[in-house]
């Protein structure tokens, strides 16, 4: 390939993370200082090497649970001199904090960018079971410009949007429960092995199939778990990154893109942004899907990960239900190991950068119990409807 990308000049170089916890008797802040300062030190590196800070989206609303800590409060804290930082709710969904942080460093703002996702979650939902309801995700909901369609009609969870989805992908290929299954059933057999997953005990095919039905054709097990953690990515040059401790985890091309209006509403409602994403991603590199070793995708809701196997090359469009049918193509000995930690559907919903942290755990075969066979590359992906970011990862 002849054009060279910035990303490509920028490399994963420690990773953390908090425990998590349903809830967690540690406040917010303090999960994210225990993920950060895990980070720096897996990196090699001290406070005073960071000079740039991400996340997503950022301390938006004084505290939301959603987001509780932002930049600012956690660069104070740990005495940052920072050259940029930078968060924002718009822009490519739960990886735009590692996207923004890569483009800095290409750029020159900066030489080690700390990102990091924090959510809290668990704790709210014990005085407010509403707490993760959309129309507490920020502010002033109710006046933007698509939110105002949904909300008069009582939509106020994403599972009663993204059952849409999951309803015109079965209409339109074929795609049954029992394939939509394998899913959760493959991200609690992986949790069984994570010391860290919030569901740990086994289900089975019947269990699913006897849970509540949320929002048809979703079920209780297609939707994530709510919990309380902080995760940390520290990002480095790549000159830089070969003086650390870890072999360095190159970012060999992102995806952000959105080439339809930002709605839930899409063009295609069994494609989602996540194949304009896709489409990015593959044109700024020479690797192909079948050089992906292990996939970390997107499971707010099970549907999305189908959705993300499709948009990402790694099946066929249409064909998402077939791929995973009776789970052993993405189990952790198959051809295309899957949310290898236990995904959000039992790990918990860590929100975007634990896709990355277990991608990084993988590679560095750091995984023990769950760990699979060595590989180079692996992708991660965060979002759905039109929020969407893809990251693919090659060990050098």
């Amino acid at each position: 390939m002849s054009r060279r990308y910035g990303e490509k000049e920028v490399a994963i170089t420690g990773i953390g993370q908090s425990e998590v916890g349903r809830p967690s008797a540690r406040p917010a802040l303090q999960l994210t200082l225990d993920a950060c300062r895990e980070a720096i030190a897996d990196a090699g590196l001290r406070n005073e090497d960071i000079d740039g800070v991400a996340c997503w989206p950022g301390d938006n609303n004084n505290g939301n649970p959603f987001s509780p800590i932002g930049p600012n409060a956690l660069a104070s804290v740990m005495g940052f001199n920072v050259n940029w930082y930078g968060a924002g709710y718009e822009g490519p969904g739960p990886l735009a904090g590692v996207i923004n942080g890569a483009m800095a460093i290409a750029a020159g703002l900066c030489r080690h960018v700390l990102v990091f996702r924090t959510i809290a979650e668990a704790s709210a939902r014990r005085t407010d079971r509403n707490a993760a309801a959309l129309t507490n995700k920020s502010p002033g909901r109710d006046s933007s410009f698509f939110w105002q369609w949904y909300t008069p009609f009582n939509v106020l969870s994403a599972v009663n949007l993204i059952a849409m989805y999951a309803q015109r992908h079965f209409h339109d290929h074929g795609t049954t429960p029992e394939q939509l299954a394998q899913i959760a059933l493959t991200c609690r057999r992986n949790a069984a092995l994570n010391p860290k997953a919030v569901f740990r005990q086994p289900l089975t095919l019947d269990d699913y199939m006897a849970s509540k039905m949320i929002s048809t054709p979703l079920r209780l097990f297609d939707c994530d778990v709510h919990c309380d953690a902080a995760t940390a990515i520290v990002l480095s040059r790549a000159d830089a990154a070969r003086d650390g401790p870890n072999q360095p985890i190159r970012i060999e091309a992102i995806g952000a893109a959105l080439h339809q209006p930002w709605s839930w509403d899409q063009i295609s409602l069994t494609e989602m942004a996540a194949f304009d994403v896709g489409r990015m991603m593959w044109s700024r590199t020479d690797l192909k899907p079948g050089d992906v070793g292990s996939a970390q995708l997107y499971d707010g809701f099970s549907i999305l990960t189908l959705i993300w196997l499709e948009a990402l090359g790694l099946c066929p469009p249409g064909e998402g239900g077939r791929f995973i049918e009776g789970g052993t193509r993405i189990a952790r000995d198959g051809v295309l190991p899957l949310n290898t930690n236990g995904g959000q559907l039992s790990g918990g919903r860590t929100h975007g950068l634990g896709y990355v942290h277990e991608a990084c755990t993988q590679l560095w075969e750091r995984g023990g119990e769950r760990q699979i066979r060595p590989h180079q590359v692996a992708v991660a992906a965060a979002g759905g409807g039109p929020l969407g970011g893809s990251l693919l990862l090659v060990k050098d």
